[in-house]
């Protein structure tokens, strides 16, 4: 993900002082591929075109036509789709500068939105899906193959719902409604992953834990900065007066701009969580080392005083020079007794720490049954 962040920052910018509308092509990004599907109510038309020069042969015999653009590194392919949809040379920049925040903007006669797409791996990483809306046509393009577009596919194929017969704007509207709802399945496992994650820190703090702490919170920040920005885009296509969106379609993104607002609320719950991690991490390696430390100080405990007898019989008395010298060194059983007085004693001390709860038990209250 580090790698593929770089190479979008560094790859697609155009240079410091470049004349607007330059952009530059990222070596990195895969050839473009281009599909359309042209469909009405009775009619539907879907092809891969590999010769552009076919391309104009599908507008404007539909109702409406999907063009859809994989892959962003081919300059050609993207010059020659300026020229035929007639896109600002701002617009199509931004297309290939892939880190732009969703937005819309109006270019004359064409609608721009952009949107992102996410998706989990082992880390969380987003991908940019631009938006051209005009008066018969959705022009989309993807950083890459592979996204979460193919229920809008299955439903025009299927002549599924009233896709079929509705406009551009519409298709519009089932798109972003894939993209926003493509989300929730991939925070369900992301909370999945923050769940497990706590029970591993709760159960067995190690070091690495905060390097997961830590990537986690950078993923749900990566995953902020894609939500936000998409509920002002959504409410811009609503609140604006856009002559691309008809009222019809602004009833539908209202539904999709209360998803987005749903989606929101679950990724700053996730977001406090994993900052409730890195305190939950310190509370448990603070009481492990509490435990280590209340083990060692009882086993310090119980051999002070046996140290102590030790020391007593350890010093050099001599009995014969008086009786008060340690008579006990002349016992028969002098060395036993005192073996057994410090087994007692050490025994006893057990006893007492584990009643008192410092050894993993639990004093019992004075009402609490045996």
């Amino acid at each position: 993900m580090a790698n593929r962040s770089s190479r979008r920052r560094s790859g697609s910018r155009a240079p410091v002082g470049a004349v607007p509308g330059t952009f530059r092509i990222d070596p990195h990004a895969p050839p473009s591929q281009i599909t359309v599907m042209a469909y009405g109510p009775d009619a539907f038309v879907e092809r891969e075109i590999r010769d552009l020069s076919a391309l104009p042969d599908f507008l404007g015999r539909h109702p409406v036509t999907w063009v859809n653009v994989n892959g962003l590194g081919d300059e050609g392919v993207l010059r020659h789709l300026q020229q035929v949809f007639d896109l600002h040379p701002l617009a199509l920049a931004d297309v290939v500068n892939v880190t732009q925040r969703a937005k819309v903007e109006q270019y004359g006669k064409h609608l721009f939105i952009v949107t992102r797409m996410s998706t989990l791996n082992d880390h969380l990483e987003t991908e940019q899906l631009s938006f051209f809306l005009g008066p018969d046509f959705v022009l989309t393009f993807q950083e890459h193959p592979g996204d979460c577009l193919d229920v809008v596919r299955d439903r025009i194929r299927n002549n599924m719902g009233r896709i079929r017969s509705s406009g551009p704007d519409y298709l519009l509207y089932c798109l972003l409604d894939a993209v926003v709802d493509a989300y929730y399945p991939l925070l369900e496992q992301y909370g999945e992953r923050l769940e497990e994650l706590e029970e591993r820190v709760i159960t067995d703090p190690r070091e690495d834990s905060v390097y997961r702490i830590r990537r986690a919170k950078r993923d749900l920040l990566t995953l902020r900065r894609a939500v936000w920005p998409q509920r002002e885009a959504v409410n811009a296509l609503m609140r604006d007066p856009l002559d691309r969106v008809t009222d019809e379609t602004r009833l539908y993104l209202r539904d999709c701009y209360d998803h987005i607002i749903q989606l929101m609320d679950v990724v700053e719950n996730h977001r406090e969580m994993a900052a409730g991690l890195q305190d939950v991490y310190m509370s448990a390696v603070s009481n492990r080392m509490n435990e280590v430390m209340k083990v060692l100080t009882v086993i310090a405990t119980i051999f002070i005083p046996l140290t102590f007898i030790a020391g007593i019989y350890g010093m050099n008395f001599d009995p014969d020079v008086s009786r008060l010298n340690m008579p006990e060194l002349r016992w028969a059983w002098g060395y036993p007794v005192v073996m057994l007085v410090m087994a007692v004693l050490g025994i006893a001390m057990l006893i007492t720490f584990r009643c008192r709860g410092w050894l993993g038990g639990r004093r019992r209250g004075p009402t609490e049954p045996e």
